[in-house]
């Protein structure tokens, strides 16, 4: 019993071996830790967790979304603008076309008119011309019947004979130019 009573002398008063009212309420206290933990803190802790890990591949996934419909933005963008840089060269050829159309009509326009005024200055210049030898031949006719009535000594004064003498005058000198022209 002195074994026994040294025993139980040195367990109770042994620092490394609990009492046993500590075992108990250090068992009890880890069963309600482990259950709290255990039953309400891990499932938040996972729930978070998860909700992070979602938000994480969500977001990765939501940026490479974003990223391919920048991309095909840009594909269309760049489609758009090689459009529209096709349009411009087509409209600028249009352009010259039309530029040069409208040269040519102008052209044309001015050539047509230069021609009528050449016409028109030809016109005048044979109406004058028509105009001179008559008076020409009016004023010659009149200046050789005074010639000639003087040459003669009678007066001429009859238009009828004058007109005769003069036409026939006339056309000698007419003949004898054309003669001379060959």
């Amino acid at each position: 019993m002195i074994i026994k009573a040294a025993t139980l002398l040195a367990a109770e008063s042994s620092p490394l071996i609990p009492h046993t009212y500590e075992l108990v309420v250090g068992i009890f206290a880890f069963l309600v830790v482990f259950l709290v933990v255990g039953k309400i803190l891990v499932p938040r802790i996972q729930k978070t967790l998860a909700e992070r890990t979602d938000a994480i591949e969500g977001g990765i996934k939501r940026a490479e979304e974003a990223q391919a419909e920048a991309q095909a933005l840009q594909k269309r963008f760049s489609e758009q603008l090689e459009e529209a840089r096709r349009d411009a060269a087509r409209l600028r050829e249009e352009a010259r076309e039309q530029a040069a159309q409208i040269k040519a009509e102008l052209r044309e326009e001015a050539q047509a008119e230069a021609r009528r005024l050449v016409e028109a200055a030809h016109a005048q210049i044979e109406a004058d011309r028509q105009a001179a030898f008559a008076q020409l031949r009016t004023e010659i006719g009149r200046l050789s019947t005074e010639l000639a009535g003087r040459i003669v000594g009678e007066s001429l004064e009859d238009e009828v004979r004058q007109s005769r003498i003069v036409d026939r005058f006339l056309d000698e000198l007419e003949n004898s130019n054309a003669q001379a022209v060959r």
